[in-house]
């Protein structure tokens, strides 16, 4: 059983957030370092919706009030750019999120008990003494999505993970006026956005997985390609295209292998990383592959990413591996006590040495971007 994560939502529309790993094995990644697949323990069973429910309502800024989702009947006839690529892609390393060699944004995705996300900013910048470079938001795929982010500073870039969908709705066409009327909320919002599309496409846990497609990663290709085409005849210049998979591949079987849902560079600033210390791993096992893989065209943001054992010890591995690796440009830490179906905790003040660890590797020369 794999870990599944969505968020209650604003009116049941505000987005899915979460983590995921896969079960230990000694078998290869479909990169071809040695990994795991399988099952997670970061959730109980899911629910017979199929997800696992996570997060506060209070967690996702809800600025307004709920709209009705664009129409996902629009026209297939109406064809977006065929070169797909923005203006943010061609602004350098990272787009409109630019890389700075040798320091790394921190950041995380804030869910914590009893606690909304202004209140939650505010406790973490008084235990750091320092912002959150990157605040991380979950939107959903045709739902309810703002058009501002009033908690999040304008010093710190917001990250979305916008919810993917089934490849075949976004292909033929009829997903074109959602993808539009996101696009035009995005650019809307004038500040610097990672935008996380369809994360994590190459485990079995979403909608949006190669396994729920017909196994049939060059459509999830096309189903990037698509969108990143219509932000780019919506002018979308503040967008920064974060491809996402996780660190190894559920199944691991050749069609699931994580190269092939790779857009191509043209249509890519970021590539992420999702990985979890679930059964012992190092961030050298857990990031190492991909990185080698993309870092030397991309820079590198792990995307999601937190301790739920020997977190001070883990925190200092962490640090000493972004030390030695250039390629990291930004990491986001899954920093919540409230993922529903699993007793994990993923906050990093669970306890003083892991704090401290934190905050030592927060206020560093190397997490200073």
């Amino acid at each position: 059983m794999l870990k599944r994560r969505h968020v209650l939502t604003l009116l049941a529309l505000v987005p899915a957030a979460g983590c995921a790993t896969s079960a230990a094995s000694s078998s290869t990644t479909a990169g071809g370092a040695a990994g795991t697949t399988g099952a997670s323990s970061a959730a109980a069973a899911p629910s017979p919706s199929g997800t696992a429910k996570l997060g506060s309502p209070l967690s996702v800024t809800a600025s307004g009030s709920p709209s009705a989702s664009a129409s996902a009947s629009a026209s297939a006839s109406a064809k977006p750019s065929a070169t797909g690529s923005t203006a943010a892609s061609s602004g350098g390393r990272g787009g409109a999120v630019p890389f700075t060699a040798g320091k790394a944004m921190l950041g995380s995705y804030l869910a914590l008990s009893g606690k909304n996300l202004k209140q939650s900013l505010a406790l973490r910048r008084d235990q750091l003494g320092r912002e959150q470079r990157i605040v991380h938001q979950f939107y959903p795929w045709n739902g309810y999505i703002p058009t501002s982010e009033p908690n999040v500073s304008k010093n710190s870039v917001l990250m979305v993970s916008w919810h993917g969908a089934a490849y075949s709705g976004i292909t033929n066409g009829s997903s074109d006026a959602n993808i539009r009327s996101v696009a035009k909320k995005l650019k809307g919002m004038k500040r610097p956005i990672m935008l996380r599309w369809g994360w994590e496409m190459n485990g079995d846990w979403f909608e949006w997985g190669g396994g729920q497609n017909g196994q049939n990663a060059a459509n999830y290709v096309k189903a990037w390609q698509r969108i990143h085409g219509i932000f780019a005849d919506q002018g979308v210049t503040n967008v920064a295209w974060v491809w996402s998979p996780n660190w190894n591949a559920s199944p691991n079987q050749s069609w699931n292998q994580t190269k092939k849902y790779y857009p191509g560079d043209e249509y890519v600033d970021w590539v992420g990383i999702s990985g979890y210390n679930f059964y012992g791993e190092t961030p050298t096992k857990l990031f190492t592959q991909i990185t080698d893989t993309y870092g030397s065209r991309k820079p590198i943001v792990l995307s999601e990413t937190a301790a739920v054992s020997g977190k001070a010890k883990w925190i200092k591995q962490l640090q000493t591996w972004v030390e030695d690796t250039p390629q990291v440009g930004a990491v986001v830490w899954f920093d919540t006590d409230v993922q529903e179906g699993t007793d994990h905790n993923f906050r990093p003040d669970t306890d003083s040495a892991a704090l401290a660890a934190y905050r030592t590797m927060a206020r560093s020369s190397r997490f200073g971007g």
